[in-house]
């Protein structure tokens, strides 16, 4: 059985919390992806169905918040915000930077910001379908990136942040050409109001065909349960995984516990 996640770190380890929130042990430092921390309650027109298997106190120290947009409650929510600002970096889009102030580094596609031994690159994402609402800057719903964290001598990473596109995830297998381990954003969420309610994140299939076109050997999803807006859940991802022959790929998780762990 996977152990607990606790304060003692791990060269390299991948641990899920709930929603979209994973705990990224590498090379040394702790990252945190868009942070959740809220208990259960009601968000207009969403709802939290499921607290936090980790509460921050248990997290320890953190390294860098990895935001990939501020403005929806599912992936920021009111004590992930808390917990966000008390980390020593964000790092998250330009926009979303401008909003949070002094602490985050806000970067376009393609850009790199060091931390100690590590590469953390900002990377495309679309949050919704392609002829999806837009808003004033051009951005399918809002402005969403995701990440790439390259090591010398650890897995490549790739984290989706809310992403619904293939697209985007050509653009970064160009890139980056030998990513090992994607830390995806499933569940296909949808909201009745946006974009006649199609899926604004990636819906099982569409994350197994992200997976085989990555070619990458493990996959940990998240954002696919404990939020009202998830239509698909890990028995979905489990079922399309097996339907494209690429099951063992999808690591099973328990939120709390490491999912990977090296």
């Amino acid at each position: 059985m996977s152990e607990e996640i606790t304060p003692d770190r791990h060269r390299f380890a991948i641990g899920t919390v709930g929603g979209p929130t994973a705990v990224i042990d590498y090379g040394g430092l702790r990252f945190v992806t868009d942070p959740t921390f809220d208990p259960p309650g009601d968000y207009g027109a969403y709802r939290k169905t499921a607290g936090p298997a980790v509460s921050p106190a248990a997290l320890g120290r953190v390294d860098a918040v990895l935001l990939s947009h501020d403005l929806h409650w599912d992936n920021f929510d009111r004590e992930g915000r808390v917990f966000a600002r008390s980390a020593p970096l964000i790092v998250t889009g330009r926009q979303s930077a401008e909003r949070l102030g002094a602490s985050a580094i806000g970067l376009g596609d393609f850009e790199v910001h060091g931390i100690a031994e590590v590469r953390v690159h900002v990377v495309p994402a679309q949050h919704g379908p392609l002829d999806g609402e837009r808003d004033d800057a051009g951005n399918i719903n809002t402005e969403v990136h995701g990440f790439v964290l390259e090591s010398a001598g650890l897995p490549t990473v790739y984290v989706s942040g809310d992403n619904a596109g293939i697209g985007p995830v050509k653009a970064i297998g160009a890139a980056f050409p030998g990513i090992d381990v994607a830390v995806l954003h499933a569940g296909a969420a949808r909201v009745p109001g946006k974009n006649a309610g199609r899926a604004l994140t990636l819906t099982s299939a569409r994350a197994a065909d992200v997976a085989a076109l990555l070619d990458v050997g493990q996959v940990v999803a998240v954002h696919h349960e404990g939020w009202s807006v998830y239509s698909e859940n890990f028995a979905d991802l489990n079922r399309e995984f097996a339907e494209a022959g690429i099951r063992s790929r999808l690591v099973p998780t328990k939120p709390g516990r490491w999912a990977l762990r090296h």
